[in-house]
């Protein structure tokens, strides 16, 4: 009985990999099939049967793929940056400095985030042609926050809520300002948190694309979603071979930035705060 529930539970892993990994294996494939054989239907398209780096050429040579990736990667890295300084102070000052209002303005603030961004993009498209930066990677840099702070903000502010304010107080005892508290003494404790924020943050400012496509039409500044989705999809026409490879390289900082905090999140949830 044992040995049977061992080789479902490895059925099952086994199962979940091939899930996770198809899409993956798709793009791979299809990414360095010669054309041909992409669209040959006698072939049977889980199979390569020759090997071309063509689709890659294309991507580099004939459009700006590497200059939309670095305009994802600054917006991305900034909207992330913003919103942790942002969501870590209001989170801290909501969920510890008591004031009249504070319970109320925390549900707002998840209210907010709750808000479809397909009725936000209008009137944010609006503000930002009246600081005249249309058509600039500035102005998704500075909407980006607009979604993800108050959804941060209200993670970070049930973590806060968990942390012994006993640890704090030792500080303050022993003379430590709040700024110091805070960063000394709260950071380390609240890691896995920032964590699950960055993590949240860049991946939906690298995906996103509706403000990007609103505020940002020209083809030198637009981000990765953007300008794959307009550049190798033409009306029905779809490049299938430049599309994976794009796809598939769109996908690396997503996979290392998660790889590099899985140590982090361990290290976060071992690491304590009593000394500053």
């Amino acid at each position: 009985m044992k040995k049977f529930n061992s080789l479902i539970k490895i059925f099952i892993v086994i199962l979940i990999l091939v899930w996770t990994l198809f899409p993956f294996y798709w793009m791979l494939i299809t990414s360095v099939k010669p054309k041909a054989d992409i669209y040959d239907q006698k072939l049977n398209p889980l199979l390569l049967y020759g090997f071309t780096n063509e689709h890659y050429r294309y991507l580099f040579e004939e459009t700006n793929f590497l200059i939309w990736y670095k305009n994802s990667l600054i917006v991305a890295t900034s909207s992330t940056i913003i919103t942790l300084i942002v969501s870590y102070f209001a989170g801290y000052s909501l969920s510890r400095l008591k004031f009249r209002g504070s319970s109320l303005l925390g549900l707002l603030i998840f209210i907010a985030y709750l808000i479809p961004p397909t009725l936000l993009f209008i009137p944010l498209a609006k503000v930002v042609s009246i600081l005249n930066l249309g058509n600039n990677i500035a102005a998704l840099i500075l909407t980006y926050p607009t979604f993800l702070v108050p959804f941060c903000t209200w993670m970070l502010m049930s973590y806060f809520s968990t942390i012994p304010y006993e640890l704090e107080e030792c500080a303050f005892i022993d003379g430590a300002s709040r700024l110091r508290v805070l960063f000394n003494i709260v950071f380390p404790v609240c890691k896995p948190a920032i964590i699950t924020v960055t993590l949240f943050s860049f991946t939906l400012s690298w995906g996103e694309m509706i403000y990007a496509l609103v505020m940002v039409p020209s083809t030198m500044n637009k981000t990765l979603p953007v300008g794959i989705r307009s550049e190798l999809i033409r009306g029905d026409v779809f490049f299938h071979g430049p599309l994976m490879a794009a796809a598939l390289l769109s996908v690396i900082p997503v996979i290392l930035i998660f790889s590099f905090f899985t140590d982090l999140y361990i290290s976060g949830l071992t690491k304590g705060a009593v000394k500053y």
